[in-house]
């Protein structure tokens, strides 16, 4: 299976109302399940319009040992709900990218350390085979720190921010 392969069959899957699908042909497997949420987290901008991708699938893995991000309950240090008294919680990666702080080079970041945002403001720009993916606050919350630099490569599960609920 190539990435493209893989990539067009993440992406029809989300698109529809399957909830589990294992696809099999000589030399790998992939199988995708849907996480059961009401939001998603990720946006993708493709042409000129946005694009809102369902809550992220659970852990996909093939036989090659090819792996896609998995919900973001499942993201190592991801919290399941902001901790109500205020504690510092991590906002991990749901997907391997090039990390983008801000929407052009010349342009000032989305959020920086002291910034107060609002659920579904963006926080930063994902970039995965060339699709730009927005990761939005899942709440209102203050960020403490960036944990990546602009143009970064990060790993699925990294910290990328650090919060506070507001």
């Amino acid at each position: 299976m190539t990435a493209d392969f893989i990539f067009n069959l993440i992406e029809k899957f989300n698109a529809g109302s399957l909830a589990e699908l294992d696809y099999r042909d000589e030399s790998s497997r992939l199988v995708l399940r849907k996480a059961v949420s009401q939001r998603g987290i990720v946006t993708s901008e493709q042409g000129s319009g946005m694009q809102t991708l369902p809550a992220q699938c659970a852990p996909v893995s093939a036989s090659d040992g090819t792996q896609v991000p998995s919900p973001k309950s499942q993201v190592p240090g991801s919290p399941s709900a902001p901790d109500a008294s205020g504690a510092i919680v991590p906002i991990p990666s749901p997907m391997v990218a090039a990390f983008y702080n801000a929407p052009a080079p010349d342009a000032p970041p989305f959020v920086s350390a002291g910034s107060r945002v609002k659920a579904g403001d963006t926080l930063c720009i994902l970039e995965a085979m060339k699709m730009m993916n927005h990761l939005e606050a899942e709440y209102d919350c203050e960020v403490v720190s960036v944990e990546a630099g602009n143009g970064d490569l990060v790993e699925y599960g990294q910290t990328l921010f650090r919060v506070k609920k507001c």
